[in-house]
């Protein structure tokens, strides 16, 4: 599909990163396992819903970085689009419910990260991960990263940590860290909805295709030296360009890519505003049923 068959095993689903993500799940276990028992005996454990959201978080980011997304995200602009959406809207949120709230607590113990403490405010959080989502799209910066690897690597990297402290604000893994209440939650979440819109309409409704790396057959073939190992040149001999993978137009492409993160947005914020309404709902009603000793 989408002429994947005509890659190696190795470039299309990278086996080291496989077995790194099995790796990570393995040491997820025996936290929440072995060393809870022996360290923190009193605190509760993962539920089988926890473990089953940390293996699948674990599987999207293999897919998404190490599996068949990864390389179709660098044919088509629609799957890199895929790849942001699992990376940023989906799996920090998956993860914060997994993990425990005592490893969190273990892992920001030391005195060091009270210093860092004003990246956690919510206005910084907000702006930090949209200022570089919204970045990352413009033309010129998103053909540097895609044809810089070390720069990839960074960046990616840098996006999925404020994705994970954007998404905190909304689902603080510990109760008393929370810096919002439910009402200023919703602002937040409705805030990043707001702030995310123009990357993505910028994406949508461009009259030309904004990127090189899925339009100029040499920037492609360089950008695919991320996938594929050693000299990419017997690409353009091969194939030509992106346009061979590709059934849509390149503007077709670049649209629907604009859709698919917005539409994955929108869901995705929607379902959280939702239960974050249902709970201040709930804890509203509660505190109206409860008796009033002032009362006659």
């Amino acid at each position: 599909m989408f002429g994947l068959e005509l890659f190696s095993f190795r470039a299309v689903w990278t086996p080291m990163f496989l077995f790194a993500m099995i790796g990570l799940i393995i040491l997820y276990f025996y936290l929440v396992g072995p060393w809870r028992e022996r360290h923190y005996p009193g605190e509760k454990g993962a539920s089988a819903l926890q473990k089953l959201s940390f293996i699948g978080a674990a599987l999207l980011v293999y897919i998404a970085h190490g599996g068949p997304v990864n390389i179709l995200g660098h044919l088509m602009f629609t799957f890199h689009m895929v790849n942001m959406a699992i990376s940023y809207l989906i799996v920090p949120l998956m993860v914060l419910y997994a993990v425990p709230g005592f490893i969190w607590k273990r892992m920001f113990s030391a005195d060091f990260w009270g210093k860092l403490r004003f990246l956690m405010h919510p206005i910084v959080t907000l702006i930090l991960f949209n200022m570089l989502f919204s970045l990352y799209h413009v033309p010129l910066v998103h053909d540097y990263v895609m044809t810089n690897f070390l720069v990839h690597r960074l960046y990616y990297i840098l996006l999925f940590i404020t994705a994970f402290m954007m998404w905190w604000q909304v689902a603080p893994p510990v109760t008393e860290w929370a810096r919002l209440t439910d009402v200023k939650r919703m602002a937040y979440v409705f805030a990043n909805g707001i702030l995310l819109t123009p990357a993505c309409a910028f994406i949508i409704f461009a009259s030309n295709p904004l990127y090189a790396t899925y339009n100029d057959p040499a920037v492609w073939a360089e950008a695919m030296g991320y996938c594929i190992p050693g000299d990419t040149s017997f690409l353009l001999q091969e194939f030509g360009g992106p346009d061979f993978f590709n059934p849509f137009g390149v503007l077709e492409d670049q649209q629907m890519g604009g859709i698919v993160m917005k539409l994955v947005q929108e869901v995705m914020f929607g379902i959280i505003l939702a239960y974050i309404f249902k709970q201040w709902f709930k804890r509203e009603h509660k505190e109206d049923d409860l008796p009033n000793p002032g009362a006659v």
